[in-house]
């Protein structure tokens, strides 16, 4: 049985992707289904699957994002990018032998992937430097425009007051049931908006999920301690407390 992770945003785009495997990959066995990178992140990390379908745009992390953790957390994981038509992408995944499906997915490309990942799987595990290198080419690609300026501002409540706080000013974001906590070195207050509706809003270039329920803003991090697990620790410039970064997620420190 070969394990697999999806990972699309699109329910309709996921469920289609999945009947199609279901009808071309029979001994495939899907062991998570995630609407967005860091699950998706941590679903590979957990279970460690064979093959990884990743939508390269995903709310939070991106599929590229997600693939650049993988020397990391699942060295073994194939991957194979799903997107919309993007020239400069796929010119990329064909220089680098990488194996992609456009959307809406064509059951004719989709087998002869599986065919092609079936025939990597025999012969061992990924070539990690041949996809850190695809990942350095894209990472270069010229930045596209968002549908919308990621915010500047947003209003918080703090006990009766309602506050005005630049995003600047953020020290980071905490999950709290379906609201979030939004910190700052003043103190908390309490944002009606779920983290996972907040995340697509935010400037990916300055704030960064860390866990499934945290995100920080990468301006008020003084420095990143990883213990002997494999987990590391944040410590904040204006704030006393640290904050944990799930061992998945420290894969994406790497650079600091």
């Amino acid at each position: 049985m070969v394990d697999c992770v999806i990972a699309e945003d699109e329910e309709l785009l996921r469920t289609s992707l999945l009947l199609q495997l279901g009808e071309v990959w029979p001994g495939l066995r899907i062991v998570a289904e995630c609407e967005d990178g860091a699950d998706a992140l941590e679903a590979i990390a957990a279970h460690k699957p064979d093959v990884a379908f990743l939508d390269i745009r995903m709310p939070g992390l991106t599929g590229i994002e997600v693939a650049a953790a993988l020397a990391e957390v699942s060295p073994r994981t194939q991957v194979v990018f799903v997107t919309a038509y993007d020239q400069y992408a796929i010119d990329a995944f064909e220089q680098g032998a990488v194996d992609y499906l456009l959307k809406p997915v064509a059951r004719d490309r989709l087998q002869a992937t599986v065919q092609r990942l079936q025939a990597r799987m025999a012969g061992g595990r990924p070539d990690p430097a041949a996809l850190d290198a695809l990942l350095r080419h894209l990472a270069q690609r010229p930045a596209e425009p968002q549908a919308a300026p990621p915010l500047a501002w947003l209003t918080a409540n703090s006990g009766r007051e309602t506050r005005l706080i630049m995003l600047e000013d953020v020290a980071y974001f905490r999950a709290d049931s379906k609201y979030t906590v939004v910190v700052t070195a003043e103190g908390e207050s309490l944002l009606r908006t779920p983290l996972k509706d907040l995340l697509p809003a935010l400037d990916p270039h300055r704030f960064r999920q860390i866990h499934r329920s945290t995100i920080v803003n990468l301006a008020a991090v003084a420095s990143v301690v990883r213990d002997d697990s494999g987990k590391g620790q944040l410590r904040l410039k204006q704030r006393p407390e640290t904050l944990a970064v799930s061992v998945p997620f420290m894969a994406l420190f790497r650079g600091m």
